[in-house]
């Protein structure tokens, strides 16, 4: 194997941020992330791994990245996947007190945008590759790097399409203050549409106000949470009850004409084992009845495909590993992750990674220069065991 020196993995991460790789439903906002794909890439090469960089195919530039080293060059199965996005949410610079496209360091601290969720991972994960990758591995290890997982998922969901090699654990390295994550909830996305007509506002009996109808959908929705939180309940989440937000209304155009036209955009995060095709289908009965009523049709769709719920055995071998490891005990959280599309091809899956949920999505995004280390010890002990 050749020897080769890497950046130092700070270095490696101001190379990613400095690499913008927005994912947004905004056509004005979306970006490539093909560019960050090409720096790992790069430095995945120099450590000897095999790497494949494939573009989605409706997305060509977008393109989820598979990196693997393989024992002697053995086409086995088996091994240990450590697995990432590598796309960003947008960001508001005027909130910021530096570059975001910039790695700045200050209070022990590094910020940019992703340098907690999470592109601060991968600089972590090829530093402890590099560790172990001349020790004779007997099982592969592989980096995938993921694209558009903050608006909708569709690399990970390519990949689940297409299939990956299988493994015997898979770590999804999202920001859990390197605490042991075996379960998350699900999301879904919906949008209520409502249908009125127009008229003068000086007399109703000339249209049908489509925000009149929007208050009673909205009072359904009010009591469909209510039943949520009644007849579903899991220990161990930090809200135990499934949620529903209601997040963005748009209606009207004017005060004095009646409202033709409502759309509100709700979140629903479910827990492990609820139903979510059934979850949906009752709550298109209940505000197709008040349409019907009304005289104002209704329409509920996806924003985006449903992201599922994510569950571990409580008895997980990884996640056991992973609390003697780190010292913290394993536990759920209410954000979703790509965990769930990598089940069907690897024994078991955990969520584990350095820095804060808090940090994420936030104006001065930051990740503690202390989880750099933690981290990289942790995860070159977890390819020891997994891959040897």
């Amino acid at each position: 194997m050749k020897q080769v020196v890497l950046p130092s993995a700070t270095s490696m991460l101001g190379t990613l941020i400095g690499e913008p790789s927005v994912s947004s439903r905004s056509s004005a906002l979306d970006q490539s992330n093909i560019g960050v794909l090409n720096h790992l890439a790069n430095w995945l090469h120099d450590i000897n791994f095999d790497v494949e960089i494939s573009s989605l195919p409706e997305e060509p530039a977008k393109a989820n990245l598979i990196a693997t080293y393989l024992p002697q060059g053995q086409h086995i199965d088996g091994g240990l996947i450590l697995a990432g996005h590598s796309d960003t949410v947008p960001c508001d610079e005027k909130l910021w007190h530096s570059d975001p496209y910039s790695l700045s360091e200050r209070d022990s601290r590094v910020h940019g945008l992703g340098a907690c969720d999470m592109k601060g991972f991968f600089p972590i994960a090829i530093s402890a590759a590099s560790q172990v990758v001349n020790k004779k591995l007997k099982k592969p290890l592989t980096i995938i790097a993921t694209s558009d997982e903050e608006s909708g998922m569709a690399g990970a969901r390519f990949l689940a399409d297409r299939g990956i090699r299988k493994a015997d654990v898979t770590l999804v390295g999202e920001p859990t203050e390197l605490k042991p994550i075996i379960s998350h909830k699900g999301a879904i996305t919906l949008s209520i549409t409502i249908q009125g007509s127009s008229g003068h506002s000086s007399n109703p009996d000339l249209g049908r106000n489509a925000i009149d109808s929007m208050h009673a959908v909205i009072q359904e929705l009010m009591e469909f949470r209510k039943a949520l939180a009644n007849n579903y309940q899991t220990p161990g989440f930090d809200v135990s009850i499934p949620t529903l937000n209601l997040g963005c209304l748009r209606a009207g155009d004017s005060p004095n004409r009646i409202c033709e036209h409502s759309e509100l955009q709700i979140d629903l995060r479910l827990l492990p084992g609820m139903n979510a095709d059934a979850i949906v289908s009752d709550l298109k009965q209940r505000l197709y009845v008040i349409g019907d009523k009304l005289g104002t049709p209704i329409d509920v769709l996806f924003l985006s495909p449903a992201i599922p719920a994510f569950e571990s055995p409580e008895n997980s071998h990884v996640a056991k590993l992973l609390e003697t490891l780190s010292g913290k005990a394993s536990g759920k959280v209410a954000f979703g992750t790509e965990a769930p599309f990598y089940q069907d091809f690897s024994k078991e899956t955990v969520v584990f990674g350095p820095g804060s949920i808090s940090q994420a999505h936030q104006p001065d995004e930051y990740m503690e220069l202390s989880y750099f280390s933690k981290t990289e010890s942790i995860l070159i002990q977890l390819i020891q065991h997994f891959c040897n």
